[in-house]
């Protein structure tokens, strides 16, 4: 079951972050701002236009950023298997390397949304797993 969330509530904190190039490649990534509640290692679940991706935190020289986004967390473990539904994202909304986006923080440390700046979105916010099963889920991921 999820919650219903408009990216204007009170209890959402919008942080503006920017697109970068992954590496020496052309494809985006996004460049996660100081305030985000995140760690290098993290996964989080990103909310796309009514998708929720997974994406893994990983860091560079320049800070924390995500490389991808992905349909369940196996993917964004190992982003080969599968599409990078925020680069769909990216081309869909023609967003590139140096645009600003607002990351919208729905559930911090666990769920975020990204959207394009003065756009307003209403997210379907989902639950937190249940804790002790996510333990055992990453220990057999393991």
């Amino acid at each position: 079951m999820s919650e219903r969330v408009p990216s204007d509530h009170d209890s959402v904190r919008s942080l503006r972050a920017s697109l970068a190039r992954s590496g020496g490649t052309r494809r985006p990534c996004l460049r996660l701002p100081d305030g985000a509640v995140v760690e290098e290692g993290d996964y989080i679940r990103l909310l796309l236009g009514g998708l929720t991706t997974h994406a893994r935190v990983v860091a560079d020289a320049s800070g924390l950023l995500l490389r991808g986004s992905y349909d369940n967390r196996r993917l964004a473990r190992e982003p080969r298997d599968g599409e990078n539904r925020f680069t769909e994202w990216c081309e869909t909304h023609d967003r590139g390397p140096g645009d600003a986006v607002e990351l919208d923080e729905l559930d911090p440390g666990f769920c975020y949304g990204l959207r394009e700046p003065g756009e307003r979105v209403v997210y379907d916010v989902p639950r937190r797993p249940n804790q002790s099963l996510h333990h055992i889920a990453s220990n057999l991921g393991e």
